[in-house]
């Protein structure tokens, strides 16, 4: 995939409101996009050289300034696409970097476009994250606690192999966390506190927000 620098991000981007759907960097986010907003939406994006559209949470009440989504997001790569035979589009977005929008732009597109600001998430342009403080075998064993409290299955082999930044941004992608849990663990400064996060929503999840002492 492309690598990029902060001067290569363009100011104004597409932006894609999309309750529960979590993109982190470095992640890689299916969708399927049948709106016809939308569709418009990837059409254009096609047509620009960064390829960009910014995954958004939208707010469950407006804020005060009376903005409908939250203030940061994540931009993918429009890097996988195919169109089934009724005009749909089946996409894979890869993460390239979160962003803070600053100011909302009217337009004569269909879809919601933003001004948005790279400042202070350069370390996602950066290598993959590490987390030096990660334990791989209890964070697998409250893993499989949660996943079977939830009903929840997955390939457990392949999870003990994952490299730990894959790992801890999949679950904050896949796992059943609301949209504003899901928004704290996309705003998380660093890897480990993401996992901190993650480790905190599923306790929770288990023990219905009791106070017990948490795994970190």
């Amino acid at each position: 995939m492309k690598m990029y620098r902060i001067s290569d991000m363009p100011r104004t981007i597409p932006v894609f409101p999309l309750p529960g759907a979590l993109l982190l960097p470095r992640a890689r986010l299916p969708l399927h996009i049948f709106e016809p907003r939308y569709l418009q939406m990837i059409d254009d994006c096609l047509k620009t050289e960064h390829r960009l559209i910014g995954m958004i949470q939208p707010r469950a009440q407006k804020s005060s300034s009376g903005r409908a989504m939250q203030a940061i997001g994540c931009a993918g790569r429009l890097t996988q696409i195919s169109e089934t035979e009724d005009r749909r589009y089946m996409i894979t977005l890869s993460g390239v970097c979160r962003y803070r929008i600053t100011r909302e732009v009217s337009g004569f597109q269909p879809y919601l476009q933003a001004d948005v600001s790279w400042d202070g998430f350069e370390r996602d342009l950066g290598r993959t994250e590490k987390d030096e403080a990660f334990d791989r075998p209890a964070f697998l064993d409250l893993l499989h606690r949660y996943f079977e409290s939830q009903s929840l299955s997955t390939d457990w082999d392949s999870l003990k192999d994952a490299e730990e930044e894959l790992l801890i941004n999949s679950l904050s992608m896949l796992c059943p966390f609301d949209p504003e849990e899901k928004q704290a663990l996309l705003e998380a400064p660093s890897l480990a506190t993401r996992r901190e996060t993650v480790v905190t929503l599923m306790e929770f999840a288990m023990r219905g927000g009791a106070g017990e002492e948490i795994l970190q």
